[in-house]
């Protein structure tokens, strides 16, 4: 059973290998044009890379003197030229298009070319037998057009490459063997396959068994790699993802966590609650089509977001069509209370001063809303079970912030807070309107009466 098991999970491997990497199935669209995008640039700066190699050995060739005894026809400029010329037009094109998987195949015959005839013209440049080449260190370049497949992140251009290389280099020990150029023959003695026309087989299947196991071993590293990309792309996204449900520090807080996130965990800060609502939105909306009613809840939710985060708030949940936000929860700041109040007043001036958009987006009444806000200390953590969590902020001030919300009818105010709130607003260098002083007012669901402040 684990002997089947095995057999298993390595003919995975082997067909994630030949595939390019793991399954697809079931990763989003988003997350594979991710990975497009990065192969792209992976080819462009595989270009690069081979560029500068072309030039760099033109270099090298144009300033070096010609080599003793090289007699014969020279092929290097000629194979360099045509090379600098494929590479310029690979690289143009790769900055224009997605260059397909049959051109990249094609570039890869095309660097295994140039290899095998540069070895191969040795041993007309120099008059010697075809073994002759067998000793070139050329051969070493192999493993650089080998690595640089690597970039691209993908096994199947890795291995494509090195099975290409063996072929190409047993071609080469195919003609040296077959060639009847001055004797040549089959040794065992190393002196001899070094110093004379002779050919060690073992040395060459050394040298065929070197590529293939660099290949290979890259090849299954890159498989494994291509796992971790796919991984650390999706995770990448859901984080931006995470970004657009829960205020910046929030996301950070739980994507940065050095400890998976459980329920119940915390901490205590002195903070501001800001609650928004509309006024009988229940009631008009249920006359309205849908896409009306999101339109419009869609622009009273832009509108009221913009004016509390200008003032540093953050916003912790929208509730339909009501928006609880604090201020200081996620981030402590010395002037919580202070940019509560002018959010508050900022949230209702603006809604007044963008009616005629709400008219235009088919809401047929004036667009309202009530505001109310209170400070004190809360606790801001994870709350749920342990498959379904949630990051809020708990506390007095939450729950007195949405009575005081509710107190807004009874009082018939559009922006309310209670005196201490108000008091600690001033402390913190609020300075704007005063606001209307209502004391020991009844308000439902808290204990006593409470001195209340009318901000609009």
């Amino acid at each position: 059973m684990a002997e089947d098991k095995r057999a298993r999970r390595l003919r995975g491997l082997l067909d994630g290998v030949i595939r390019g990497g793991p399954s697809e199935e079931g990763i989003p669209q988003r997350v594979l044009a991710e990975i497009r995008l990065r192969e792209a640039s992976a080819e462009r700066l595989i270009g690069w890379v081979q560029l500068a190699i072309v030039l760099f050995f033109a270099t090298l060739y144009a300033i070096a003197p010609r080599a003793e005894g090289s007699s014969g026809f020279n092929f290097v400029p000629l194979a360099l030229g045509a090379y600098f010329l494929f590479t310029v037009v690979r690289l143009a094109l790769s900055y224009r298009v997605e260059l397909p998987n049959w051109y990249l195949l094609v570039s890869i015959g095309v660097d295994m070319a140039l290899l095998v005839g540069l070895i191969f013209s040795f041993h007309i440049q120099y008059g010697q037998h075809p073994t002759f080449y067998l000793k070139a260190p050329t051969l070493m370049y192999v493993f650089i057009f080998i690595a640089l497949r690597a970039l691209r992140f993908d096994p199947r251009f890795v291995l494509t490459t090195g099975l290409v290389a063996v072929a190409g280099w047993l071609a080469l020990v195919a003609y040296a063997v077959l060639a009847d150029m001055g004797g040549m023959r089959v040794t065992r003695n190393y002196v001899e396959y070094l110093t004379g026309n002779a050919i060690l087989i073992g040395a060459e299947l050394d040298k065929t068994m070197v590529i293939l196991t660099v290949t290979l071993v890259l090849a299954v590293a890159l498989y494994r790699g291509r796992e971790v990309l796919y991984s650390a792309i999706r995770e990448r996204s859901a984080a931006a993802d995470l970004r657009r449900f829960f205020a910046p520090e929030a996301a950070a807080s739980i994507t940065g966590a050095d400890t998976v996130l459980r329920a119940g965990e915390g901490h205590a800060r002195e903070a501001a609650v800001l609650y928004v609502d509309v006024r009988g939105f229940t009631r008009t909306a249920a006359g309205l089509p849908p896409q009306v009613v999101m339109r419009v809840l869609g622009l009273y939710q832009e509108r009221a977001v913009r004016a509390i985060e200008a003032r540093g708030g953050r916003v912790d949940k929208f509730l339909g069509d009501g928006i609880l936000a604090t201020f200081g929860a996620l981030v402590p700041s010395a002037r919580f209370a202070a940019d509560a109040v002018e959010a508050a007043r900022a949230v209702v001036d603006g809604l007044d001063t963008d009616q005629p958009a709400f008219a235009a987006a088919g809401w047929p009444e004036a667009f309202r809303v009530g505001v109310a806000l209170a400070c004190g200390p809360v606790t801001v953590g994870v709350v749920g079970a342990a498959d379904r969590l949630e990051f809020t902020v708990i506390g007095d001030a939450v729950n007195r912030a949405a009575k005081l919300e509710d107190a807004n009818k009874v009082e018939r105010s559009r922006a309310l807070t209670d005196r201490a709130s108000f008091e600690l607003a001033l402390g913190q260098g609020y300075a704007g309107p005063p606001g209307e002083h209502r004391p020991a007012r009844a308000v439902a669901g808290l204990s006593g009466p409470l001195d209340l402040v009318v901000l609009a």
